[in-house]
């Protein structure tokens, strides 16, 4: 398979993650179980962290070879907590299982803001998949084809269930079935178009890989720090959220050691 082919394959699968998530709203009914929903988050959380280490951040530590070892991975993994950071604090979205939107106020619709929240949480991960390619494409040696198939694969595991936690919520708030699956599968799209606008320019990136790999790990635990787990935790029954990240982050490390 070309190089095109391939990574237009590696791009589309955690998209088809988000996708297949999001039709659990014609199969599902309109709210998912608490406890399921505190495990579904827990185990996204558990490969995103998994994802940010093997993936991430320990490629961009070995990238390194001159200077201060680990000064580019801390400065990355800093800005990328900057970022997301301030993307919080100009995009208004909505949680789950809260009534106080945060970000600018707008008087948006209680559907728009919780894909707008979700959209928040895919923006690292696609910017992920870019570098992880990119890189590739560059030749870089710590980068496998496997390597970067792992994360993708990884990235999509967990979009399932949270695309199905975008849409089940939707279903709740009234929204039809066709409107909530939408909603879900729009929140996905940032991903891959994150990731292209990545690869486009993998010129400029290539000089600076070490950094933008760990500013997605960095933007990738804001998202579990911030907001993934306090979600999981919130409430009774929190070790079966614990229990949902340490089956996502051995997964995921299982995923990334094997194929990478």
């Amino acid at each position: 398979m070309d190089n095109l082919g391939t990574i237009i394959i590696g791009l589309l699968i955690p998209f088809v993650g988000t996708t297949l998530g999001a039709a659990m709203s014609f199969f599902l009914k309109k709210e998912i179980n608490p406890h399921l929903q505190k495990l579904l988050l827990g185990f996204a959380s558990g490969v995103m962290i998994a994802a940010s280490i093997w993936s991430l951040l320990i490629p961009a530590l070995d990238m390194t070879e001159t200077g201060i070892k680990w000064l580019p991975a801390a400065i990355g993994f800093l800005l990328g907590i900057v970022f997301l950071l301030l993307l919080d604090n100009v995009i208004p979205h909505l949680h789950l299982n809260t009534d106080e939107p945060e970000g600018p106020k707008k008087s948006l619709k209680k559907t728009t803001m919780l894909t707008l929240a979700v959209t928040l949480h895919n923006i690292p991960e696609g910017m992920a998949v870019g570098v992880v390619f990119a890189g590739l494409l560059s030749g870089e040696a710590v980068i496998s084809l496997a390597g970067a198939f792992a994360l993708t694969i990884g990235i999509a595991i967990q979009n399932f269930p949270e695309g199905a936690i975008i849409s089940m919520p939707l279903r709740g708030a009234g929204a039809s079935k066709l409107k909530s699956f939408g909603y879900g599968t729009l929140s996905g799209i940032v991903e891959p178009l994150a990731a292209i606008v990545t690869i486009l320019l993998t010129s400029l990136v290539v000089p600076v890989l070490p950094y933008l790999l760990a500013f997605a790990a960095g933007a990738m635990i804001y998202v579990v720090v911030e907001e993934l787990i306090p979600e999981a935790q919130a409430g009774k029954h929190s070790n079966i959220a614990t229990i949902g990240v340490a089956i996502g982050f051995v997964l995921m490390m299982i995923l990334d050691v094997a194929l990478g």
